[in-house]
């Protein structure tokens, strides 16, 4: 089934990964089959929200059957292009992106953090995981090189922008942000936001508004 892209709705694309997750799981503990209810329960979302965002790339289940848990995962991870490894580097070596780079669960998912990078003369070198610290002015040989289309950035705010640019210039089209800034990019250049900070402050509104809540009540 040839689908446009831009067909589909980002929100239905952010799901498709967690959609694979959660089936993976199911294919680990032994189940062979299951209904879009019983998905729907342990990602948290309806029924009905399944089968129309799975109606995008065609037909899966059957009804009063369900799904065939391999065949929807494998379908699913080539929706997402995950029958290959895809090379990324990471810049930014600071104690999150330190944490990043030593993470082993990235390549049994389809990512290959293949080079990682940073401006501080004092890390050029350093060993993590399977990659050694190089300088930033390596990165436009390296991503012309390999053929990089994805990267991690995970610099100060001040940086990002710098960095994106010299990563668009060069060939990628696909950036994850660990940097608390919003960055520019062209319209073909996909960007994922990942703030802690501000994930955690969209909570503590919750909190908060339960707090005045409860005061007002004792009053």
């Amino acid at each position: 089934m040839d689908i446009s892209p831009n067909a589909i709705p980002d929100v239905v694309v952010r799901r498709l990964p967690i959609y694979a997750r959660s089936l993976s799981y199911l294919a680990e503990e032994g189940v062979r089959s299951v209904s879009s209810q019983e998905l729907g329960e342990r990602i948290g979302v309806t029924a009905a929200q399944i089968r129309k965002d799975l109606s995008y790339f065609g037909e899966f289940g059957k009804q009063g059957i369900g799904y065939n848990v391999e065949y929807l995962l494998g379908h699913i991870r080539r929706i997402l292009g995950l029958h290959e490894v895809w090379p990324v580097v990471l810049v930014g070596v600071g104690p999150l992106g330190q944490a990043i780079a030593r993470y082993e669960g990235f390549r049994s998912r389809g990512i290959d953090i293949i080079g990682v990078f940073d401006n501080d003369a004092s890390k050029i070198g350093l060993q993590l995981g399977r990659n050694t610290v190089q300088p930033d002015s390596d990165l436009p040989k390296i991503l012309k090189e390999h053929g990089i289309r994805l990267a991690i950035v995970a610099v100060p705010a001040v940086r990002a922008q710098e960095v994106v640019d010299v990563l668009v210039e060069n060939g990628v089209q696909g950036i994850l942000n660990y940097a608390p800034v919003v960055v520019q990019t062209p319209e073909n250049v996909w960007v994922r936001h990942i703030d802690p900070v501000a994930l955690l402050h969209s909570m503590t509104y919750y909190l908060s508004r339960e707090d005045e809540h409860h005061a007002m009540n004792e009053h």
